[in-house]
């Protein structure tokens, strides 16, 4: 081996081994079968799970879609398929706890169901993920985040790096930082599986300390092929560091 060989071999640095362990809790996932856009059948939501019990993950609350156009999801319907996937975990010997929520639409249809008292499935005691379209501001949603909290909830923002209305609003942003709103990064946005903007708006919340929550979003294996990649982001050991409520779920 030359001088020169030697060299390079010295400077060539391991990548750290992508792990999930740091973050514990992942509380955004959409593993249900066919009930959403996500995992399609049962032996889909086993196969995603395993990988993400892999990573080193104790504990999953998948979140299915509660939409009023598209996917009209009940606590009922959402529970009966939690229990069959528990069923099928124990089956293939896949020791994960499990449990289920969901990501709510900000809508009219979202505010009734604050305002008349209606169930609402939480993370823990009373956080609720809730979620916008991505590129209109929702006229209500100050004032449906107050009408959550008047109402014992405590509201989670699902992916604000991925609204492009907030990302070109300051205005509106410091706004929900001052209402102390909780905001729920997905991961895969540091890699820039969504955008370049997206990626950099992550960055932005993260140097400024207000991300309390940390995600993965899991629809199917092409977002855990993408995932595994986080290691390679520059910001994968900051996160690791952050005071993240997830720990605590």
């Amino acid at each position: 081996m030359g001088i020169f060989d030697f060299f390079n071999k010295q400077s060539k640095v391991d990548p750290e081994e992508f792990s999930l362990r740091w973050l514990e809790v992942d509380m955004h996932s959409h593993l249900i079968p066919g009930i959403d856009d996500g995992a399609k059948t049962l032996e889909d939501s086993v196969s995603l799970i395993k990988r993400l019990n892999s990573y080193g993950l104790r504990k999953i609350i998948t979140t299915p879609h509660i939409m009023t156009e598209y996917f009209r999801n009940t606590p009922e319907i959402i529970r009966m398929g939690l229990k069959e996937l528990r069923f099928a975990l124990e089956r293939e010997g896949i020791d994960i706890q499990i449990e289920a929520a969901a990501e709510y639409y900000i809508d009219e249809v979202f505010y009734e169901k604050i305002e008349s008292g209606e169930e609402l499935l939480t993370i823990k005691d009373n956080f609720v993920l809730v979620e916008t379209g991505f590129i209109n501001k929702p006229q209500m949603l100050l004032e449906l985040f107050f009408a959550m909290e008047m109402n014992g909830y405590r509201p989670i923002l699902a992916h604000p790096e991925r609204y492009h209305y907030l990302i070109h609003d300051e205005k509106l942003l410091h706004a929900l930082f001052d209402r102390e709103i909780y905001f729920q990064i997905n991961l895969l946005s540091l890699t820039g599986f969504y955008s370049k903007s997206s990626k950099h708006f992550a960055e932005m919340l993260i140097d400024e300390n207000k991300v309390k929550l940390m995600g993965t979003d899991c629809h199917n294996h092409r977002y855990l092929d993408m995932l595994e990649h986080l290691n390679q982001s520059k910001y994968y050991g900051k996160i690791q560091k952050l005071d993240l409520l997830n720990r605590t779920l």
